[in-house]
């Protein structure tokens, strides 16, 4: 998972890692700000079921039509399953056009912030956490 090259948001990296991993997901950090050609060559090396892009500051629309170009184009990546996902535009969610355009560019699916949760783990192949109990022996004062 990553970012796109303009983001420099972590935290949004972090809790999605933590997301991915408490489904069942093995995860790669790439970071933030990550530029497209180290994300290209990690995928290369990595060869990842998936490659999760998020992004919270508004370009995701343009970096990542940009990045799955690339990916696309790239014989050894054509195939790999590429979501994105977050604050793709600074005009909100539901751009419905940008959605259209970053599948048709390449992307396997987009996920607007608002995006239902089981369907983005379902995309990638991953469950819904049960519920987590905290038993009385795990309860402390404060």
């Amino acid at each position: 998972m990553t970012s796109v090259s303009s983001d420099s948001h972590m935290w949004n990296l972090v809790f999605l890692q933590l997301l991915l991993e408490e489904n069942g997901g093995q995860v790669v950090n790439l970071g933030a700000c990550t530029p497209d050609e180290l994300v290209m060559s990690e995928c290369l090396r990595i060869r990842p079921d998936a490659l999760v892009i998020s992004t919270v500051n508004g370009h995701g629309h343009i970096d990542g039509l940009r990045l799955i170009r690339k990916i696309r184009g790239h014989s050894g990546l054509a195939s790999m399953k590429v979501v994105i996902g977050g604050k793709l535009g600074i005009h909100g969610s539901r751009h419905a056009g940008s959605r259209a355009e970053l599948v048709a560019n390449g992307f396997d699916a987009v996920f607007e912030a608002d995006a239902d949760l089981d369907r983005f783990l379902g995309c990638l192949g991953l469950g819904t956490p049960a519920p987590k109990h905290v038993a009385s022996t795990e309860i402390r004062s404060t």
